[in-house]
């Protein structure tokens, strides 16, 4: 059984889809019950015991800076490439902090703080079942929950992907390796970090998928969606 000793938290996207508030405002930072969603965050990762914390920041980056204040443990990592290349960047720039790890979205609710959780055996992502079609990543999984494979554009059965994943030091390892190798000679800057180890070397890797239940984890895209879980007890 392995042990979560860090977390990274991906925080330096620009928002577009939450664009008007987003102009002055990184989502991450955009206040859900009076709250903003990273603190949300960071509290259930200290409820957790995780508090070696590493917040990736790139869009307005300057805004975060109070975290390191308010929260102990807290590390603000600069991604100068947020602008130009995707998400794999953040991961890459954040790339000497892979160990026992976590890694998961700024700009999200996670009402369980459960699936927060140190203890875990092996690395994967936390996924609910679909019950509809969705335009997400759908993982396929056998009895086990080993991931068999997943559909980058969807699908009406299966399991979702949410931006929350664990992994252990050996993955890691492995994970930065492939990252170092493909970002530095340009051929995955235009890749979501998660392709590596989904895709681009999947046989390399034996992820699981963490079962956890719809409403554990909300993403909240858009400005109306926003306001209704605002006007919500």
């Amino acid at each position: 059984m392995a042990k979560i000793e860090n977390a990274i938290i991906m925080a330096a996207g620009l928002g577009t889809r939450m664009r008007p508030l987003t102009y002055e405002t990184p989502k991450p930072l955009i206040p859900v019950h009076g709250k903003p969603m990273i603190e949300s965050i960071i509290d259930g990762l200290h409820q957790n015991d995780i508090n070696d914390i590493t917040i990736v920041v790139g869009y307005l980056g300057e805004k975060f800076g109070y975290l390191s204040d308010k929260y102990q443990g807290i590390k603000l990592i600069e991604n100068p490439y947020y602008d130009r290349y995707n998400n794999i960047s953040s991961l890459y720039v954040a790339r000497n902090e892979l160990k026992n790890t976590i890694i998961l979205d700024g700009d999200q609710l996670i009402p369980n703080t459960k699936i927060l959780n140190r203890n875990f055996q092996y690395s994967g992502y936390a996924g609910s079942r679909v019950d509809g079609w969705t335009d997400e990543w759908i993982m396929h999984v056998d009895n086990n929950n080993v991931v068999l494979s997943c559909d980058r554009e969807g699908n009406d059965h299966g399991w979702r992907l949410y931006s929350l994943s664990k992994w252990t030091a050996k993955d890691s390892a492995m994970l930065k390796k492939y990252l170092v190798q493909g970002f530095s000679n340009g051929e995955y800057r235009d890749l979501y970090w998660d392709d590596i180890a989904m895709f681009e070397h999947f046989d390399k890797f034996t992820l699981t998928m963490m079962p956890i239940n719809k409403g554990d984890i909300i993403e909240i895209d858009s400005v109306a969606q926003l306001k209704k879980i605002n006007q919500q007890a």
